[in-house]
């Protein structure tokens, strides 16, 4: 399992890089956006993010538990892992990694914004329709770089949340390094290392050792 979180870190890098750079540009076109703006797009994107990684997470361990047999599937199980692997992660990903950056920097409007409980009645059934989405299609490799960027987004504007429209030249590449590690470590973990987990031994036809094995299924 070790072995493979470090394949999967490897592979991602360069993906989460770009996505890096994309926040980096978002936050230099966006730096002066009011703080009601930013909680708007924060909460637009965060449960967002939680919808993709909640289909991502279930979706894997669906595939490597079950199969083609979804019947088979444990739902309890399915709904426990997808939940727990999107909102749990997505949170530390989203809000509490970007309110460490913001502390460490000093930033005048840093605050943790926790979206299952701030917006529960948003965020939570997000995770229920990307589990339920996973269910009836197992696809992982589409939704998780497009909740990369999601995610990567999401932090972002909890940062632009905090900075109250002053960054100085020293906190665009402070604010980088913390989108990039927000987004890589837990990405990888939510989509890939926590659902499989609760799987055991992978078969040799479903080796996960890279997400260029995880195309969606037809």
């Amino acid at each position: 399992m070790f072995k493979r979180i470090i394949e999967e870190l490897k592979h991602h890098a360069p993906f989460t890089f770009f996505g890096a750079l994309t926040g980096i540009i978002l936050m230099a076109v966006f730096r002066t956006i009011p703080h009601g703006v930013a909680h708007r797009l924060f909460f637009t994107f965060h449960p967002l993010h939680v919808l993709l990684s909640a289909l991502t997470t279930a979706a894997m361990y669906q595939r490597h538990k079950c199969g083609a047999n979804r019947k088979q599937c444990n739902l309890f199980f399915l709904l426990m892992i997808g939940y727990v692997g999107s909102i749990g992660i997505a949170t530390v990903s989203d809000s509490l990694m970007p309110y460490a950056g913001e502390a460490l920097l000093d930033m005048p409007r840093r605050g943790v914004h926790i979206g299952f409980i701030e917006m529960w009645w948003l965020v939570n059934p997000m995770a229920v329709v990307g589990i339920a989405i996973a269910y009836f299609k197992p696809t992982t490799k589409f939704p998780h770089y497009g909740h990369v960027l999601l995610s990567t987004w999401a932090s972002l504007f909890h940062i632009l949340m905090a900075a109250g429209g002053q960054i100085s030249l020293m906190e665009y590449g402070a604010v980088f390094l913390f989108l990039f590690l927000a987004v890589w470590l837990p990405c990888c973990i939510s989509d890939i290392v926590f659902p499989l987990l609760f799987v055991g031994e992978v078969p040799e036809s479903h080796d996960t050792k890279s997400s260029r094995h995880m195309s969606p299924v037809t």
